[in-house]
């Protein structure tokens, strides 16, 4: 976490976000980014790192931030229960294999249980990753879907979609998902082996090898073949005679098991165990080295928009659209910046109404904000130059529609400090006391502080 309180974003977190919100307004149309704009123009000068600034300022505005990391929640819980059912299906593997001990273990029936699905698997991924470059796999598919149904959050629907096209381009995805998939059979084969080593050190059992086809010369290569390997890391390989006593019945000699047991364990953790192992390092690798490369596509058409809104010279002016079915809450804030000085400025005023009153020395005046225009200049002004304390003056007569309050909390969070002055009304006039309560709750919504008196000694002073 940082000093702030938000979460410490990788780079590969902060470019799926980047994709995120491309995608929503891709489907969605364009969001209201004025701010997150100016904020991305002073942050950055380079177009990609804007373009991250303006997507982290949006994502935590309209809240994609938070529902990245549920979906991130949601995808350790999903390993987590893939893992359990992997170290489960492991376990059952090994009790198909060896059985009750009430009869004599088919060494390769045995070794089919255990190694058949495994092989199977591997060999598809293995033959899609070398015919289309790309490797995906139902526990990789069904790792996506978990994860997103445990995020349990509807502004998660595209954070999924966005992370695959975003690694697809660098072709990240098929490490990603291979890493998952190999940890899982990694975890189902060891399961495996340190069951079956539990069984064959707790029960006793025999060893026989039955066919109907195959003569017992071609047990006895396939037996010697397979243990080849495992022969060099130690592990007992029976004798030609031990293998063709065995095809006739199951020999009860200890050293005939314990050479049928150590050939089993030794090509299980040979064929199962070590392929396994080796991919899931080198996915690892692959996928550690690859995040390096990852950057945003600035030739697609969404990037493309941005960078005429993120260039100075085609700023937009203000959004002249209807008011969208939902919309965010306006907030107060104030910047992080160091701020200096004190500004009076006034929003919408009566023409006819004295402005600006007498203020003490030190004291700057911005005017009166009529036009978007004025409020685009004003609030360009205030970023690049904060003050550490902002009155805006309001004429309580008018109502606080959604335009002016969302407007005073953009200038709060441009300011260290900022007050609301809820002016008199000319002499002679009432203030309607229904709409001074709105004014009230509006502001108290907003956390921001108010009077109706000019508070000219704060805002000198900073003080009372």
């Amino acid at each position: 976490m940082s000093p702030s309180g938000k979460p410490e974003l990788s780079r590969l977190q902060r470019l799926w976000l980047c994709e995120t919100l491309r995608l929503r307004e891709e489907h969605a149309g364009p969001l209201e980014d004025s701010e997150a704009n100016r904020h991305a123009q002073r942050s950055a000068t380079q177009l990609p790192a804007r373009i991250e600034a303006r997507a982290l300022w949006l994502a935590e505005r309209d809240g994609q931030l938070q529902a990245q990391q549920h979906w991130l929640q949601g995808a350790r819980l999903a390993i987590g229960l893939l893992l359990i059912l992997a170290a489960l299906s492991g376990a059952g593997l090994a009790l198909t294999a060896l059985g009750d001990g009430q009869r004599p273990v088919n060494v390769f029936w045995a070794l089919g249980s255990l190694l058949g699905l495994h092989l199977i698997a591997l060999l598809g991924w293995l033959l899609s990753l070398l015919l289309t470059g790309n490797s995906t796999s139902a526990l990789g598919r069904l790792w996506l879907w978990l994860s997103e149904k445990l995020a349990r959050d509807a502004r998660a629907a595209q954070l999924g979609p966005a992370l695959a096209l975003l690694l697809q381009r660098q072709g990240l995805n098929r490490w990603l998902l291979g890493l998952l998939v190999h940890g899982l059979w990694l975890v189902a084969l060891l399961s495996a082996l340190l069951l079956m080593l539990a069984l064959l050190a707790a029960r006793r059992y025999g060893f026989i090898w039955e066919t109907t086809l195959l003569g017992s010369d071609t047990f006895v290569a396939l037996t010697q073949t397979l243990g080849a390997i495992p022969a060099l890391l130690g592990f007992a390989v029976p004798s030609a005679e031990l293998i063709r006593a065995s095809g006739e019945t199951a020999l009860s000699s200890e050293a005939a098991r314990h050479a049928w047991a150590a050939w089993l364990m030794g090509v299980l953790l040979v064929f199962g165990l070590l392929p396994r192992l080796l991919l899931g390092l080198l996915s690892l690798w692959r996928w550690h080295s690859g995040q390096t490369r990852l950057q945003l596509e600035l030739n697609l058409p969404g990037y493309d928009l941005l960078r005429e809104r993120l260039q100075p010279s085609s700023e937009r002016l203000g959004i002249c659209d209807a008011a969208p079915a939902q919309l965010h809450q306006a907030q107060a804030g104030s910047t992080a910046q160091d701020p200096q000085g004190a500004l009076l400025v006034a929003i919408e005023l009566d023409p006819h109404r004295v402005w600006p009153p007498a203020l003490p020395a030190g004291i700057g005046d911005a005017g009166v904000i009529d036009s978007r225009e004025q409020r685009r200049q004003l609030l360009d002004q205030l970023t690049r130059f904060p003050p550490a304390r902002l009155l805006i003056a309001c004429d309580p007569r008018r109502s606080p529609d959604r335009g002016s309050l969302a407007l005073l909390g953009e200038l709060a969070r441009c300011t260290g400090s900022t007050r609301i002055w809820l002016l008199p009304p000319p002499p002679g006039e009432a203030l309607d006391g229904a709409r001074l309560g709105d004014w009230h709750r509006a502001l108290e919504q907003l956390q921001l502080s108010y009077s109706d008196s000019a508070p000219f000694s704060w805002l000198e002073h900073g003080h009372d």
